[in-house]
């Protein structure tokens, strides 16, 4: 790559354990049937604060020492990020909250800020600002740049919380950094998501899987262009307004939403990049989030801590997708996500796996792509809580989730631009041909994340 975030070095200067500020009666926390449905896979997100945008000058040692008492402070509520996950007797994961803590890295980075390539996270993000979790839970890590700023960045275990579950925690963090009281206590009531007493719904079978009738992974190398490479971007504001009415029918009386009109333009581009590669079929999943479908008029799933995620997926033709209209693939897009924006179904979900337990379970899209033809996700992080993430030191000038899942799907994640300005910034896991082909076909779509658009010094 040649860029100096491939080659910039991060020193891990000391690392302790922060467990909860009072004692916690030690116990067990099972985990819902929707948890089960997710892969031992780690999230990482992490948020930039620049040198000069603290409301009140505080040294790196002052922000640790912030960080690290209001983190003890906020794990009395969100305990579960201080235990860590075992095994029970039928072999299936479960939170043994025994307040073991979080492991909390200090680190020093000899670059500065502006300097990071973030457009190019697996070289200046992984491994380096966000911390390798070896245990328990959560991970976090404070790290100080050569020009003054901070990153603080986390893993977490993404059996234990999704992204809602996780952006509460960091919202109440930073509420009590400020000496705030915390404005979303979670809840965690897996009664709210027990099964149910009836006959399963054996379609779901078409989108879930038990882990037992997997296809053996295929070896991929770095060199291949079937190896899922990340990438971050950002879109205008003007573009996406322009994408909306491509998407939408005419004389519709309801425009698309800006999230299917993205997929749509996104699923099309990977069907022609596919093309080229001589695959005949593509997939494309988009995740939902079941708590406002199973809370109904009850507030009680707004607090929930943990998964209700469902991740329905659409199959179509290669030639379909490139041939037909935006707003012909974004009525593809609305078509499978209506199958799964009710509580019939995540009620089912929950049956479906009631029903097969104790063997594990997961969508069948995190394990397509390859020989299948090429596949992905989009998860919506239009709720990521950029400006709420003020540790006392100002707002982050950045902010992201990094996710290479593991899986052999690709996996992207729209985020809100923290400009403010209804710009988004995508972070993009795709495979190294996919990604070539929409920076040279969607170039004025597409923009690679640079340090100038997010003001950074």
């Amino acid at each position: 790559m040649g860029s100096e975030s491939e080659i910039f070095r991060v020193n891990m200067n000391k690392k302790e354990s922060i467990s909860a500020a009072l004692p916690l009666q030690e116990h067990w926390l099972q985990l819902s049937n929707l948890d089960l449905l997710l892969p031992p896979v780690d999230v990482g997100v992490f948020f930039c604060y620049n040198s000069n945008n603290s409301k009140k000058k505080m040294s790196f040692g002052s922000m640790v020492s912030v960080l690290k008492n209001s983190l003890a402070q906020v794990l009395v509520s969100y305990y579960a990020f201080a235990g860590e996950v075992v095994s029970n007797s039928a072999g299936e994961p479960e939170i043994l909250c025994n307040n073991r803590g979080v492991d909390f890295f200090e680190a020093f980075a000899d670059v500065c800020l502006r300097d990071v390539d973030f457009h190019d996270p697996d070289y200046s993000v992984e491994g380096k600002l966000v911390p390798k979790k070896k245990d328990g839970v959560l991970a976090v890590q404070a790290t100080e740049m050569k020009c003054g700023g901070v990153v603080v960045g986390c893993t977490f275990d993404h059996r234990i919380a999704d992204a809602y579950s996780t952006n509460m925690f960091l919202v109440a963090w930073a509420e009590i950094a400020q000496s705030k009281q915390i404005s979303l206590l979670p809840s965690f009531r897996r009664s709210l998501l027990n099964p149910r007493r009836v006959d399963v719904d054996y379609s779901l079978d078409n989108m879930y899987i038990p882990v037992s009738q997997l296809k053996p992974d295929i070896n991929i190398t770095p060199d291949d262009e079937d190896y899922l490479i990340s990438r971050i971007y950002y879109v205008k504001v003007d573009q996406l307004n322009h994408l909306q009415s491509l998407a939408t029918p005419k004389n519709s009386p309801k425009p698309r939403t800006k999230l299917e009109s993205f997929c749509a333009l996104l699923w099309q581009l990977v069907a022609k990049s596919a093309k080229r590669d001589d695959y005949s079929y593509t997939k494309m999943g988009i995740v939902v989030d079941g708590r406002s479908r199973l809370g109904g008029e009850s507030a009680a799933m707004d607090a929930y801590f943990g998964n209700v995620l469902s991740i329905p997926y659409g199959g179509r033709k290669i030639e379909e997708l490139t041939e037909n209209s935006i707003s012909w693939v974004a009525q593809e897009v609305h078509n499978f996500l209506e199958t799964a924006v009710t509580k019939e179904h995540f009620l089912g979900l929950i049956d479906w796996v009631e029903a097969h337990r104790p063997e594990p379970a997961l969508a069948k899209i995190y394990s397509s792509g390859n020989e299948d033809g090429p596949a992905f996700v989009v998860s919506s992080g239009q709720r990521f809580p950029v400006e709420k993430v003020d540790f006392g030191w100002g707002v982050p000038v950045f902010g992201s989730y990094h996710f290479p899942w593991g899986g052999r799907a690709g996996y992207v994640m729209p985020m809100p631009s923290p400009s403010g300005n209804g710009d988004w910034v995508v972070y993009m896991h795709l495979l190294r041909s996919q990604m070539e082909y929409i920076e040279t076909e969607a170039s004025s779509i597409f923009k690679p994340l640079t340090s100038d658009y997010l003001k950074l010094i």
